[in-house]
């Protein structure tokens, strides 16, 4: 940890003074926020013997409030459209081509899920043997790799930079309020009429309109930041008072709306209001940025963010299976009673303990390609990079959705599911292998 908080304080120091360091810090905010939060709400127990694996927003309605502080991810979404805008327009001014920019993102995205999938499909294949039940085996890869389908959304929202970027500059704000109005017309017919499957469209209209706010930012034009934090939070205020969107801005067991999956208009306007927020605060934050220890934790978490978001579940499900073997040692307590709630602490010294050595391990994924000595990434035809990037997507978004593990066939794997991103990543011509292969032969 030493070395890490030297090489973390060394990178701090280079950093140009005309960066924005809250960016940063909101970055690794929502992602950490995100952790907390998945951590918090899973509540295993054990019943006759078996754990039963507990929701803490079903078991405590009263906690579902808590979603309007931990579900951050719009921020995350909100700073990505900040960097991408200022990426783009650089890689535009040197007359880059999409391939140049998008290639290099694409692929510092997808290095770290290579290995995620590769040690999750070889416990899906060998779990049997080991004498773990299939159905145990399918939960707890499902539950391990829900991370993924976020991946997908941001993957598709950033290859779209090239257009919602040239609609800033051409309509401004009037860019966002299309997709504001397109997220109405898409709840309207889908929340308030019944039309079916439409509601999916607003995973685009309602990120790509946080997604846009991030232009606003970064060109300086975001004004009246206090009202906006206002006047958003008064409107999902409405929303679940007097509409029909519940209070948990992520599922709930039970529930027969979520405002997550997928997003509705309520996660919209919770969005808005963290926005509205974080930058009246930013002039504070910023002043307190400037402190030599705090910047250098932001560098920090920065370097490995990607590792922490996607194997924190996997260190959740190695404490679970850990308590399990050791006869439920801990998952006795009723989620959501006192004793529940004093032992928390301990639970989370535990996740954090396991999180650490994956860091450790699969951190170096995170930062495959990204360096100079790399050399560029090969041009590919747009074709190959959109079709590569379609496969990708479509492999995460079924990981999320049905598990690369099977409770049928001879292998326990999807094979089918676990080979698209691959074939995905091989089609752009980059992943951990051939990102190897050229570091040997140089």
């Amino acid at each position: 940890m030493a070395g890490l908080w030297t090489r973390a304080a060394e990178m701090a120091g280079k950093a140009p003074a005309e960066r924005n360091r809250y960016v940063d810090f909101l970055r690794a905010l929502s992602i950490l926020a995100v952790v907390v939060g998945h951590w918090l709400v899973a509540a295993p127990y054990m019943q006759d013997g078996a754990v039963v694996g507990g929701h803490l927003l079903g078991i405590l309605p009263w906690t579902q409030w808590l979603t309007w502080l931990f579900q951050v991810m719009p921020l995350f979404f909100f700073v990505g459209g900040f960097s991408n805008g200022i990426s783009w327009a650089a890689t535009q001014a040197k007359g880059g081509t999409f391939s140049d920019w998008y290639g290099g993102r694409l692929q510092r995205l997808i290095n770290p899920v290579m290995p995620l999938f590769l040690v999750w499909s070889l416990f899906a294949m060998f779990g049997t043997a080991l004498g773990v039940e299939r159905s145990v085996v399918k939960m707890a890869a499902q539950l391990a790799l829900i991370p993924v389908w976020f991946l997908a959304v941001y993957l598709i929202v950033s290859a779209l930079v090239p257009f919602t970027y040239s609609a800033w500059k051409r309509w401004g704000m009037g860019s966002f309020w299309a997709l504001v109005a397109g997220a109405v017309a898409v709840d309207f017919a889908s929340v308030f009429n019944g039309i079916p499957a439409i509601n999916w469209l607003n995973f685009l209209f309602v990120w790509l309109a946080v997604h846009q706010l991030g232009y606003c930012w970064q060109e300086g034009r975001f004004g009246a930041r206090p009202l906006w934090f206002l006047g958003w939070l008064a409107v999902l205020a409405a929303l679940v008072k007097f509409g029909p969107y519940p209070v948990a801005m992520i599922g709930v067991p039970g529930s027969d709306l979520s405002n997550s999956m997928p997003p509705t208009l309520a996660l919209l306007a919770l969005g808005n209001m963290q926005i509205g927020l974080a930058l009246t605060l930013e002039p504070v934050m910023r002043r307190l940025l400037d402190k030599a220890a705090f910047w250098t934790a932001t560098v920090l978490i920065n370097g490995m963010i990607m590792t922490v978001y996607l194997w924190h579940l996997t260190a959740f499900v190695l404490v679970m299976v850990a308590a399990w073997l050791m006869g439920g040692l801990g998952l006795n307590m009723a989620p959501g009673s006192g004793q529940w709630w004093l032992a928390r602490p301990v639970w989370f010294a535990l996740y954090i303990a396991v999180t650490l050595p994956l860091i450790a391990v699969f951190s170096p994924f995170e930062r495959m390609g990204s360096s100079a000595k790399d050399g560029p990434l090969k041009q590919v035809p747009h074709w190959r990079l959109i079709l590569g990037l379609l496969l990708i997507c479509l492999g995460l978004t079924l990981t999320a959705a049905i598990s690369i593990a099977s409770p049928e066939g001879v292998t326990g794997l999807r094979i089918w599911v676990v080979a698209l991103p691959f074939i995905g990543a091989g089609l752009v011509g980059f992943g951990p292998a051939y990102t190897l292969v050229r570091r040997l032969d140089r």
